[in-house]
């Protein structure tokens, strides 16, 4: 098992060469050029400017039930998105709304499902944990803890059996990977030589208590060894070494030789939920992983050294709050669905 460091520190000294991938191969395309970059970081942008206003409208009743934000974790699915083709599939669990905007999903829709509207991709019926889109090949937001990683197998099964060439990525939490349902899911995939990436998304707590108190062993990427998973662990704080870990196991998978495990070290900078005060860990430590290792932060300074000025990085923010902008605009005047919804999506008839 092989562990990356932070690919971001040293990448202006390297400009024109390809940083190496969390197995220590190189990636597949080139240094990714000013384009990609500024892309990325207006793609990180737009989450964190969501979730943000998300968070205010939950403060302020317009979103009810559960609201789970991203917020800090936006370089694993940007930096995996970007890397990802054309029918390639995302499954997730509740804390969905940042993999929503990764792959293409209209802010407004996604809003208006938040605060229960008629505009929104489940027509107001799903809320934040259940919104779909088949045109995006965004199969869900799930409730129930590790639920959708078995729906992530059976997903990659199909895309096996069309030969359609493509892959599914399977996000889960550190609290998900001790749940039984994963590893039956683990031993069919390796079994049937799925093509499946399993994402675990280690933000270090699973709701309120620590991973190092939740799960044995040492790193969560070797979950997989007695199945013959391969596995890494990624610095999931850092996009570039997302993307490059993202190349080595999609053309794993591509390649006929089965599911991947990436392990994402990440963190989330607000509570488990909106209901939760994450009074189990210091302000200290949660500024220090602020001002330290920022996706975003450490991306815009990249950015800098790449040349990009100023003016052109608050153009870009100015034009994704105004997205956001639009987004709740559009989410507070659409319709509350009417009382008739309840008895829609309850029966599906086949030929």
């Amino acid at each position: 098992m092989a562990k990356s460091s932070s690919a971001s520190a040293d990448h202006s000294k390297k400009r024109g060469r390809p940083p190496k991938a969390a197995t220590g191969k190189q990636l597949v395309n080139d240094y990714p050029n000013a384009d990609v970059l500024t892309q990325l970081y207006k793609d990180m942008l737009l989450i964190r400017r969501f979730e943000e206003k998300a968070g205010q409208l939950y403060g302020m009743g317009e979103i009810g039930g559960f609201c789970h934000l991203y917020i800090g974790q936006e370089a694993v699915v940007v930096g995996l998105q970007s890397v990802a083709e054309e029918g390639d599939s995302i499954v997730t669990s509740y804390r969905d709304h940042g993999h929503m905007l990764a792959c293409g999903m209209d802010a407004g829709g996604v809003m208006a499902e938040l605060t229960g509207r008629e505009g929104g991709y489940s027509r107001g019926k799903g809320g934040s944990m259940h919104m779909f889109s088949r045109e995006k090949n965004f199969y869900g937001g799930h409730g129930i803890v590790a639920a959708q990683v078995p729906i992530g197998a059976g997903l990659a099964f199909a895309h096996k059996y069309n030969n359609d060439g493509n892959v599914n990525m399977a996000y889960l939490g550190d609290g998900a990977v001790n749940q039984g349902q994963v590893y039956e899911t683990f031993n069919m995939a390796a079994l049937w030589k799925l093509p499946v990436i399993f994402v675990i998304e280690n933000n270090q707590y699973g709701m309120g208590t620590a991973v190092t108190r939740a799960a044995a062993g040492q790193d969560l990427c070797d979950r997989g060894k007695a199945y013959g998973i391969p596995g890494v662990q990624v610095d999931g704080m850092d996009v570039l070494a997302v993307r490059a870990a993202g190349e080595v196991a999609l053309a794993h998978c591509r390649e006929g030789k089965g599911p991947y495990i990436l392990e994402m070290k990440t963190y989330r900078y607000r509570g488990h939920s909106m209901s939760d005060p994450a009074k189990y860990r210091t302000r200290e430590e949660v500024d220090s992983m602020r001002k330290q290792h920022d996706p975003i932060d450490q991306l815009r300074d990249l950015l800098v050294r790449e040349g990009i000025d100023e003016a052109a990085l608050k153009a870009i923010d100015k034009e994704v709050k105004q997205v956001v902008t639009d987004a709740t605009d559009f989410a507070l005047t659409s319709p509350l669905p009417a009382a008739d919804e309840l008895y829609t999506d309850i029966l599906v008839e086949t030929a």
